[in-house]
């Protein structure tokens, strides 16, 4: 990989340009993102294509947010929270809705669904953090970037 001068030191912009699918974790702070920061105190390693957005709810988040992310070259995303175990039942049922409203629009502009995982991860979960992280990994390396995908779709259209 080349490095320009306006790069070096920067390592958001180096990775920026990896050959690699993108991952964006929408991690809520009670559950998904204590996962992660578990998984990082426990120095495992997990794919380097992956960005970490820490949230207090995902329900803050409109279904079009996920779909400008994948127009954006963001290649799979990973909403990670509570779950059930959430005490706040809006994050629950309102997550679940969201995710489902998404998958909706996904199928309307032809993206495979399986770019959007919801998973509940808790404080210390570190193993389920990392097979969500690696599953989404092997699945993008199978079905590639986003941006062909789109692509595709406005050929086909």
């Amino acid at each position: 990989m080349q490095i320009g001068p306006h790069q070096i030191g920067n390592p958001m912009a180096q990775l920026m340009q990896t050959d690699q699918p993108k991952i964006l974790i929408l991690a809520t702070l009670a559950g998904g993102y204590a996962g992660a920061d578990s998984t990082g105190q426990s120095h495992v390693d997990y794919p380097a294509n992956t960005y970490i957005l820490p949230v207090m709810c995902p329900c803050m988040f409109p279904p079009e947010f996920f779909i400008r992310a994948f127009e954006r070259g963001i290649d799979g995303i990973i909403v990670m929270y509570s779950g059930t175990d959430s005490p706040y039942k809006v994050e629950a049922d309102g997550t679940a809705k969201l995710i489902n409203g998404t998958y909706e629009l996904m199928k309307e502009r032809g993206l495979d669904i399986r770019r959007l995982r919801l998973a509940a991860i808790c404080t210390v979960c570190v193993k389920p953090f990392l097979k969500e992280v690696n599953q989404m990994h092997e699945l993008l390396q199978g079905i590639g970037f986003v941006k062909a995908e789109l692509a595709n779709q406005a050929r086909a259209g």
